[in-house]
């Protein structure tokens, strides 16, 4: 381990597909659970580092994420995609950027785009809103980029057809909705001490791992350990499905915090 090496505090915000679990109308037995690792938001991280955080994706549960976790500062948001269960919570960006005033964003040009839309309130140039979130957009490619001193590696995965943005940060990853992931961006995750990824369900998903191909894919990258998320009530009860990981892969849930 060298010397150099930058010191991550991970909190896992949600870790819920984009219903969540408990799914509303669902009498499924993992949806019905008492366990409160079986209850999950919608997947979002918390990274914090030195004196500032940022999160990765702010869905719909953000609000709730942040006063669960007293959150008190975010300094930046990294966007994966443009589906609303990654986007939703936007506007209650507000109060952080009452304290720091614009706030950084980071995301690819579709994903801005399909904001811009949605969210004309916030992003018009011409008669803003006067309560709306400042945000300040800053476009990704595949180009490295620093936040603070943060080493920041995008890479393109792919959510079924849709192209979405995962982040390599220093020696932590971070992929949802994930479905393949082609070579060139497989090297950009050598030598990872963490890699969060994807892992819905048992049965195989257009668009996403399953728990099989979540597994694999483990396999082939060789993290030091391994977190699953974005995972829906069909994968199963949060203790049974533990118990058949693997050493070092495991199941993340709702308030997990690691070190990085």
């Amino acid at each position: 381990m060298s010397n150099d090496k930058k010191l991550l505090n991970i909190t896992f915000l949600g870790t819920g597909t984009s219903q969540g679990i408990p799914m509303i109308a669902s009498n499924d037995p993992v949806c019905l659970s008492k366990n409160r690792k079986d209850k999950r938001l919608r997947s979002s991280i918390l990274i914090s580092y030195k004196e500032k955080s940022y999160v990765i994706d702010c869905g719909p549960d953000f609000r709730q994420q942040m006063l669960r976790e007293n959150v008190q500062l975010i300094n930046g948001v990294l966007f994966t995609h443009e589906h609303s269960d990654h986007t939703a919570g936007i506007d209650d960006l507000r109060p952080f950027c009452y304290k720091i005033g614009e706030m950084p964003t980071y995301l690819n040009k579709r994903t801005l785009e399909s904001l811009e839309q949605r969210f004309q309130y916030i992003f018009s140039k011409e008669n803003r809103y006067p309560g709306a979130p400042s945000v300040n957009p800053n476009l990704v490619d595949k180009d490295i980029f620093f936040i603070d001193d943060l080493k920041v590696t995008p890479l393109e995965i792919m959510h079924g057809n849709l192209p979405v943005t995962a982040y390599r940060i220093e020696n932590f990853a971070y992929l949802t909705d994930v479905k393949s992931v082609a070579t060139s961006e497989k090297e950009k995750l050598k030598n990872l001490d963490v890699l969060v990824v994807n892992a819905l369900r048992i049965e195989k998903h257009p668009t996403h791992f399953n728990l099989e191909e979540a597994l694999n894919f483990v396999r082939e990258i060789k993290p030091k350990k391994t977190y699953f998320t974005h995972i829906s009530h069909k994968l199963g009860f949060h203790k049974e499905v533990s118990k058949l990981l693997p050493k070092n892969v495991f199941l993340a849930f709702d308030g997990l915090k690691i070190k990085v």
